[in-house]
């Protein structure tokens, strides 16, 4: 039986998602070191520590971001890609709005 939504559509949108995540993975690395940087500061109370610590954390849940789009890629149909490639290779059927 025939998926009725786009396999490739959603493939191609993972596609976009890793390339902005790739994009912000330098930035956050940055931040990460500045953060880390910050807990060194002499003097600095436990809590400020614990909250910069916390930020550290959330920077590094980048992998996470990264694990759920393997997760999305991983729950697509087997060969589903590869026919509606095909299938489109043919052309595109336009959408019918009623």
């Amino acid at each position: 039986m025939p998926i009725k939504w786009s396999a490739l559509r959603v493939s191609e949108a993972m596609d976009m998602v890793e390339e902005f995540v790739n994009q912000a993975v330098e930035p956050l690395e940055q931040a990460k070191i500045v953060a880390n940087e910050a807990r060194n500061i002499d003097d600095l109370p436990q809590y400020l520590d614990q909250r910069l610590t916390r930020l550290i954390i959330d920077i590094e849940r980048i992998d996470s971001i990264r694990n759920s789009v393997k997760a999305v890629r991983s729950d697509l149909p087997d060969r589903a890609i590869e026919a509606e490639k095909k299938s489109e290779s043919h052309g595109r059927q336009p959408v019918l709005v009623s």
